[in-house]
């Protein structure tokens, strides 16, 4: 079925079996997994592409539960403000600091701080545009409770170049995309947990400096997240570039893919809500996940070259005289080595998890 998670019109069942196993059970680190029965789904093409676990921010706190009855203990819960809430102000503010102890007693061993440049946006909205800044003095509560926990800080940072080039062209109200990280770097020396800073740490554009980021902070590890992000920027480099990015980093750098899944995927509806809008039926819902995998593992493992089956609205954002919303880039794969692959893939992920679970455990002794 030809859509915008399908543009070439491909078997993503057909697919999984043809690609075979991984060369060991993934990780995703970083995924959004809502809604019960479009959780039915994500595990059928979790099955069919070698996902082995996931670790969701799943923004309603009251499906933790249930989600666990049908994942099992394939999923893992991350501490996330409540988006929904109307008092914005609480939410991101110093109702966060809260709602992280409730995560956390249902288990959650990460905690997430989202600090992209559009949260200006929402902060000058609720009179307070210093609100998502991770320096803002009830994100450091924020923080300052989740060390406190034992738990590991996830941070979204910065947003793709395309952004920058487009959305965020005002330098003077979102800074440049180098600023966004000042704050950032001074809390990964302020507090010593394991920092994950998502989505290639928000600047897969440029390896050199996530090579600076990760030389000057011991404690911070990358995720991978952002499928469209990722094939496009990632493609672009060369690719013996790549794996000796990779290489060099080994170990500090884990499988993402940031799939959001929604009952709203499930439905033939129109929603004013852009992430519930990306599907419309089961089989439109699967494509949209099985997707993100196929793209991934075809990015990471091959030597594949050839159109992303997934539309890519950033392409026409920067140049709309040469591409339309529905247009997708070319992806060029990496083809990292087997023994890369396994600790990008999984035992990154478990040894941060590992580490976690001590952490955790410590703190309750000692609380």
């Amino acid at each position: 079925m030809v859509n915008d998670s399908n543009l070439t019109g491909l078997n993503y069942r057909a697919e999984a079996l043809r690609m075979g196993p991984p060369c060991i059970p993934i990780i995703d680190a970083h995924a959004h997994v809502g809604g019960l029965r479009a959780a039915e789904v994500l595990l059928e093409a979790m099955d069919l592409y070698g996902i082995a676990e996931i670790w969701s921010m799943t923004s309603l706190i009251e499906q933790v539960k249930p989600l666990r009855e049908i994942m099992g203990d394939r999923i893992r819960f991350i501490a996330v403000p409540n988006w929904r809430d109307s008092d914005r102000q609480s939410a991101h503010g110093a109702g966060y600091a809260k709602r992280i102890r409730e995560f956390h007693a249902e288990g959650a061993g990460i905690a997430k701080f989202w600090a992209a440049p559009r949260g200006v946006d929402i902060g000058h909205e609720v009179g307070d545009a210093s609100l998502m800044r991770l320096d803002n003095p009830t994100r450091i509560e924020a923080i300052q409770t989740a060390c406190d926990l034992g738990m590991t800080c996830m941070v979204h940072v910065a947003d793709p170049d395309t952004w920058f080039a487009t959305r965020y062209a005002d330098a003077a109200r979102y800074g440049t995309k180098r600023s966004q990280y000042e704050p950032f770097e001074v809390l990964l020396d302020r507090f010593p947990t394991r920092w994950i800073a998502a989505h290639m740490g928000g600047w897969p554009e440029d390896l050199e400096f996530l090579s600076g980021l990760l030389t000057r902070h011991a404690n911070l590890t990358l995720d991978t997240s952002a499928t469209k992000w990722m094939v496009r920027e990632i493609s672009r480099h060369d690719p013996a570039a790549v794996r000796e990015f990779f290489t060099r980093w080994r170990g500090r750098i884990m499988f993402g893919s940031d799939i959001v899944t929604s009952d709203e995927h499930l439905n033939d509806s129109s929603t004013a809500y852009e992430m519930d809008a990306k599907a419309h039926s089961v089989e439109s819902a699967f494509d949209l996940y099985a997707s993100r995998y196929w793209a991934l593992r075809t990015l990471w493992e091959s030597d594949w070259i050839g159109p992303s089956p997934i539309s890519d609205p950033d392409l026409a954002m920067v140049d709309p005289t040469r591409f339309t919303p529905r247009d997708s880039p070319e992806l060029r794969g990496v083809a990292l080595p087997p023994a890369i692959l396994r600790d990008f893939y999984s035992n990154t992920a478990t040894a941060l998890a590992k580490e976690n679970t001590a952490r955790l455990a410590r703190n309750r002794r000692e609380s």
